[in-house]
């Protein structure tokens, strides 16, 4: 296989046309033994990722004799969800797609099962988390595999020297390298107090309370952190509970000391506080210390990504996973699957992990302690925790555990972090504020 037959186009407008018209010629088999495969794959935010993906899948391309077409699909202006609407509803597109988050649930019915894939992974690699499972995962068929690319945490990623100068937290010591977490005084009060020594001396956490996934990914971890469950898994809508009144309560008392324009921050804003220096943490993956590398080299000597704080009902932390998708109508899904599983191989998901600087990360348990992370610098290390290595606090996604469909619009549309601001921003009565939200999500369950 030559360098030519590997193409990456980036859908950059008429995501709907293009996706279709691109690959909507009929599957003619070629000289190759395994004929054609076309894929699409989530454009990395991380200069360099995707040449790593690309090398894998031109090594695994020549030896199982695939003609390979690669389409890096960015999910700016959410052209990777357009794309992922347009095919389902042409039934004609990619064999093997990304689907994020919610994606594989809502498309339940038009994705190969691949249980055939993924359980022999379970043995090899070790379990995934139960938020994998639970998006991944329908009345007992796997719906897609469990990808590396793309996958993060948006656990907190700290200044090391503000937490010690403004808050007497040395992170480092309660999250040191190579070793077990420190953190049993971690928890909500703790992170309260630091957030009042921040603020007081002009550089606050860096938390949106916007409707976008950063700002919504941190306030359904708080959630969690509560039991505070908007919708329970059987489907009961659950708003006026004690825990998510208690959630409320606790995030009257954070707001206090977020920046005043939090309500509206978007998935860009915590990020360019942190690396322009006006912010002592903000909850993300190592995007924003991969900037600070570059731009900001004595931002990123002192930057550090660690564990969330504990709650009443535990630690949890917001885990996003992606997930290689086959249609049904695809014309080599016995290729799809093929790729799928090499990519998912220990060798290959190191070498992923490494492309990305750290930032992807493996679903599966044993995947989890790569020296990749531990080696990553500066500081030397700061990566070591980012991928949970000693499982201390539980991977979670908002909104979870109602039923997906119910979920992907709790998520999506902001519900947790609009509750916050009507009721710790805005002032509203907190009956009213749990009235709105019931109101709101009984009108999903209509949709």
């Amino acid at each position: 296989m030559t360098s030519r037959k590997i193409s990456r186009r980036r859908f950059a407008a008429g995501t709907a046309v293009a996706s279709t018209a691109l690959v909507a010629a009929p599957f003619v088999r070629g000289a190759y033994a395994a004929g054609k495969l076309s894929i699409g794959f989530w454009d990395h935010w991380v200069p360099g990722a995707n040449k790593g993906s690309e090398e894998l899948i031109r090594e695994w391309a020549a030896r199982e004799k695939v003609d390979v077409t690669i389409d890096y699909i960015t999910s700016q202006g959410n052209k990777l969800l357009l794309t992922i609407a347009a095919e389902a509803q042409a039934r004609s597109g990619h064999d093997i797609l990304s689907f994020s988050t919610w994606l594989p649930a809502a498309y339940a019915e038009q994705l190969v099962p691949m249980n055939d894939v993924v359980e022999p992974l379970i043995k090899q690699s070790g379990a995934v988390n139960a938020t994998v499972e639970y998006l991944g995962k329908v009345k007992g068929q796997w719906l897609a595999v469990p990808a590396t690319i793309g996958s993060q945490m948006k656990g907190p990623c700290s200044r090391i020297d503000l937490l010690k100068q403004h808050a007497g937290i040395d992170i480092q010591e309660m999250y040191p390298i190579g070793a077990a977490p420190k953190a049993d005084n971690w928890n909500l009060q703790t992170f309260l107090k630091a957030a009042e020594g921040c603020h007081k001396a002009g550089v606050p956490f860096g938390i949106g309370l916007g409707t976008t996934s950063d700002s919504v990914d941190t306030c359904g971890a708080i959630f969690h952190s509560f039991g505070a469950q908007l919708v329970n898994d059987k489907g009961e809508i659950t708003v006026r509970s004690d825990g998510v009144r208690q959630a409320l309560e606790y995030w009257k008392q954070l707001v206090r000391f977020l920046p005043p324009d939090s309500p509206s921050w978007d998935d860009a804003s915590n990020n360019k506080a942190f690396v322009s220096g006006k912010s002592a943490m903000i909850m993300n993956p190592p995007s924003a210390w991969a900037v600070a590398k570059r731009d900001a080299p004595q931002i990123a000597d002192q930057t550090w990504h660690h564990g969330f704080p504990s709650g009443p009902k535990g630690r949890f932390g917001p885990f996003l996973p992606f997930f290689w998708g086959v249609w049904r109508f695809s014309r080599n899904q016995a290729a799809a699957k093929s790729l799928a599983t090499f990519l998912s191989q220990p060798a290959a998901v190191e070498k992923l992990v490494k492309a990305s600087g750290g930032y992807d990360i493996p679903s599966f348990s044993n995947l989890t302690t790569l020296k990749v992370w531990a080696d990553e610098a500066p500081p030397k290390g700061t990566l070591y925790h980012y991928p949970n290595p000693h499982n201390h606090q539980t991977l979670s996604i908002a909104a979870a555990p109602a039923p997906h469909k119910i979920a992907q619009q709790i998520y999506t549309q902001g519900v947790q972090t609009q509750m916050v601001v009507r009721y710790a921003v805005r002032n509203e009565p907190i009956d009213r504020v749990l009235g709105w939200a019931s109101t709101e999500i009984e009108g999903f369950m209509r949709n």
